[in-house]
């Protein structure tokens, strides 16, 4: 049981365990004990465990360093960042009460306190780097073609419909994929550790103060990976840069860098989403993806600019 567990190796005694949904990854549990609250994560996904164990590492590091709206890591009895829960890694983190909140008015909070972060980067970290490739687009392209093997049902086949029905734009994304991640590979200066998602993970407590939560994805990257969702907005292109140098960070946001995240991330989402469908049969959100009126559009047609 979960409580006995926490109990033995954390030495919470908990007093109450309810679902708490928040993150994609991961099985999420909010544990009240007698002092305190907590939040508890549990990774039973074993391709991504590894991720989120090393993004722990980075996590102690900011909150060492003074950055008090990450959410803090509950150590175990034994100092460890986390703990093996039957086949998930688990990690415990101080809760926090407040309400998930994603506007333009709140990318000023958002990208004030990405720029705490990014002075504070340092090598050494077991995370990924990011890869100019155009391997996102690559795995998606193989994925689909293992969907057209695969045996004939109808759920498959109006999968399939939907993606031929968008063919010629599939391609003529991946072959944009390609030419941007080949222009990038001739600068590769100016990496930071990056979240991926602040403004999907940007919440507002009750306490009045702001947080960026869920830093899983946690990689050095250039800063385009953090700004990319915006990138379509004129006016968040020149609040980020202007944030930048509001915090004496010599940088400013590249076309070519952000029409390749623009690309990189829509087949890495049509990857996971089209995974997920074959593995779980779940079509909403491959289909949400694929329509012409999917909230990633906006970004594809400003990268199709550049």
């Amino acid at each position: 049981m979960l409580n006995n567990f926490l109990l033995k190796k954390y030495g919470i005694a908990a007093t109450d365990i309810a679902p708490a949904k928040r993150g994609y990854w991961g099985e999420t549990w909010q544990v009240q004990a007698v002092d305190n609250c907590y939040f508890v994560k549990l990774d039973y996904n074993y391709p991504h465990q590894n991720l989120y164990k090393n993004s722990l590492a980075v996590m102690g590091y900011l909150c060492d360093n003074g950055i008090d709206f990450i959410g803090k890591v509950v150590k175990t009895r034994d100092s460890e960042l986390y703990a093996h829960y039957e086949t998930a890694v688990l990690a415990v983190f101080e809760w926090i009460d407040g309400e998930n909140v994603e506007t333009d008015d709140t990318r000023t909070f958002e990208f004030q306190m990405l720029c705490k972060i990014y002075p504070l980067t340092k090598q050494g970290f077991n995370i990924p780097i990011i890869e100019f490739s155009d391997n996102t687009a690559v795995k998606f392209l193989q994925k689909w073609n293992e969907l057209k093997n695969a045996p004939s049902s109808e759920a498959n086949n109006i999968v399939l419909s939907m993606l031929e029905g968008r063919s010629k734009d599939l391609h003529h994304r991946a072959a944009r994929l390609s030419h941007f991640a080949s222009l990038c590979q001739n600068d590769m200066s100016n990496f930071y550790i990056t979240h991926g998602d602040a403004g999907g993970n940007f919440f507002v407590g009750d306490d009045g103060k702001h947080y960026i939560l869920d830093w899983d994805e946690v990689m050095y990257a250039p800063l385009e990976r953090d700004v990319w969702v915006m990138a379509c907005r004129h006016w968040a292109r020149e609040l980020f840069n202007d944030t930048l140098h509001e915090n004496n960070i010599s940088y400013e946001l590249r076309p070519e860098r952000l029409a390749f995240f623009c690309y990189y991330m829509h087949f890495l989402f049509l990857y996971e989403f089209l995974n997920d469908f074959m593995l779980k049969g779940i079509v909403e959100s491959i289909s949400n993806e694929l329509s012409v009126n999917s909230w990633i559009e906006e970004r594809i047609n400003f990268a199709d600019e550049l």
